[in-house]
């Protein structure tokens, strides 16, 4: 949980080295001023995201924005980062994914640490990999990477598009699952499977 008083705060100060009022920075930012009002003076909760706009408005750290660690002005060094949540995805049977929101309609989830890429969070939805990701779990998957490594784990998708996320095995070549149930199958791709891309971070709220 990040203090947001001291986010408010902290965006004050930012403000205050660039425009007089928060209405004229508001209409420079192209945010409605009563939102950025209430983000100035904490009534209003301040999403992740927002705050990497104000930040990058500012041309002001991310970090020092939401912790207060750090330079204000290194804006090129920052461990946050925003990801697209996309959707869910089964770890179970194939299926087929719920319908994707428009990118600028996209929710977004915060991470930290985590390498260049092309980035993407999904909602862990079935069993078959509950002992890397319990169902409700949010994986991180660069769709960057889609050469397949042994024992690296991937989302996938048939010729169909249905999806699913798996455990990559060679010899011989299959996507198995990584589980505690029974009754989950093992995948043969014989050339039919897509990758959508590898799976490098789980994390579940506790």
């Amino acid at each position: 949980m990040h203090d947001m008083q001291g986010i408010s705060e902290r965006l004050v100060w930012l403000r205050k080295r660039r425009y007089r009022t928060a209405s004229d920075a508001a209409r420079a930012i192209g945010v409605p001023e009563a939102t950025y009002l209430g983000h100035e003076n904490g009534s209003r909760g301040l999403r992740p995201a927002t705050a990497v706009r104000y930040a990058k408005f500012y041309r002001a750290s991310v970090d020092w924005l939401l912790t207060g660690k750090g330079d204000p002005d290194d804006a090129n060094v920052s461990s946050v980062q925003m990801v697209p949540r996309l959707s869910w995805v089964p770890a179970g049977d194939w299926w087929l994914p719920e319908q994707i929101m428009q990118e600028d309609d996209l929710p977004s989830i915060e991470a930290t640490g985590l390498p260049n890429g092309d980035w993407v969070a999904l909602e862990v939805s079935g069993s078959s990999m509950d002992r890397i990701s319990p169902p409700g779990s949010i994986i991180f998957v660069n769709r960057a990477e889609k050469t397949l490594a042994p024992n690296a784990c991937y989302v996938i998708a048939d010729e169909e598009g249905r999806t699913t996320y798996k455990r990559y095995r060679p010899s011989p070549e299959r996507f198995e699952p990584v589980t505690f149930t029974e009754g989950h199958d093992t995948l043969f791709p014989d050339g039919r499977i897509k990758v959508i891309g590898r799976v490098r971070r789980s994390t579940i709220d506790m």
